[in-house]
């Protein structure tokens, strides 16, 4: 679509910096309060502008999280053609820039908008099923981190300190301890029941399973992250997504060895690096690949955990794509 008005949004917990462009020609910023009755009474004011519409705007805004739901929510009430980016690639998309503030980036967000308009990929919400799911995924990782935080300790008193000491400390946190499993727990059987409740999403679900490595909270987190395999149904950019696509640095005469790039999603790579090693366990054919690269082939370990990474994502993605399960022991028809 051809747009005339470009928005550019800096979004913070309390503010939105609205920068107005009509074409390259900056037209004013303004700063509002984060709240859904400040943005509808802006959009009315933006409406009074010569020749705007809000089907020749569009508006952009960098991913921030919740912070952005507001936003999101009343543009897309009201039917606005949204952009959500990603921070870096508004950065690196502007080469070398000095300074920022508030309204700078509200700016630079516009211009960029302007600058990439023909390539522009619009936003569209994902499901409420998928939704709750990404959230409830998310509470059940700080419930978990918050549960190492305490037990770590404490396994270090045991070793470290006299008797009576790391015994008081296990009595002082285990009623808490007790209350965070209880809502891992909770969490578990709530994503559970979203997923048992929602015909597309126990589909896909099953087939991401069936492969093997592949447990629940990995296949959950692999759902939410491509939005039912909507946003990302390549294999190879989700593997490039989550760090284990590794890409070449040459130059002239300097080759250098490809390496995995940090820019990745490392809660994603996280969970495929131990699906990698439950997979290498239980999948025989894994199990030969790993054992032939690094004991005949001497490869590097973490490059073969790695090609193994990349196995299971074109396996998951196949499965899904393709709407079959994993099967262990396909043999390919010969014509």
């Amino acid at each position: 679509m051809e747009f005339e008005f470009f928005i550019g949004i800096d979004v913070s917990k309390n503010e939105l910096d609205f920068a107005v462009q009509q074409g390259s020609r900056f037209l004013f910023h303004q700063e509002i309060a984060n709240a859904p009755a400040a943005i509808n009474t802006f959009l009315k004011e933006l409406g009074k502008l010569p020749g705007f519409s809000l089907s020749k705007a569009i508006f952009c805004m960098e991913h921030t999280g919740i912070y952005n739901n507001h936003a999101l929510a009343c543009l897309h009430k009201k039917k606005a053609h949204i952009c959500l980016e990603a921070a870096t690639q508004i950065k690196n998309s502007l080469g070398n820039i000095r300074g920022k503030n508030d309204k700078v980036d509200a700016m630079r967000i516009a211009w960029y908008a302007y600058k990439e308009r023909e390539g522009l990929r619009l936003w569209e919400p994902k499901r409420e099923a998928v939704q709750q799911l990404a959230h409830l995924a998310a509470t059940r990782l700080r419930l978990i981190t918050v549960k190492k935080q305490l037990k770590v300790p404490l396994k270090e008193h045991v070793s470290f300190s006299p008797g009576k000491t790391s015994k008081q400390n296990l009595q002082a946190c285990s009623h808490s301890l007790k209350a965070i499993e209880s809502d891992i727990a909770r969490t578990e059987r709530a994503i559970e029941e979203i997923i048992k409740a929602d015909k597309e999403l126990t589909r896909i679900f099953k087939l991401a399973t069936s492969v093997s490595g592949i447990g629940k909270v990995t296949a959950v987190q692999v759902i939410v992250t491509t939005n039912e395999f909507k946003d990302i149904s390549d294999p190879k950019k989700f593997a490039c997504y989550s760090g284990v696509a590794p890409f070449t640095d040459n130059s002239g005469k300097v080759v250098k060895k490809a390496r995995v790039s940090h820019m990745a999603n490392k809660k994603v790579k996280t969970l495929l690096h131990l699906a990698a090693i439950v997979a290498i366990q239980h999948n025989q054919d894994l199990k030969r690949f790993y054992q032939r690269k690094l004991l005949q082939e001497k490869k590097n370990k973490m490059s073969v955990i790695n090609a193994v990474r990349n196995k299971l994502i074109l396996r998951l993605f196949a499965c899904v794509n393709q709407n079959r399960p994993y099967e262990k022991n396909y043999q390919k028809l010969v014509a």
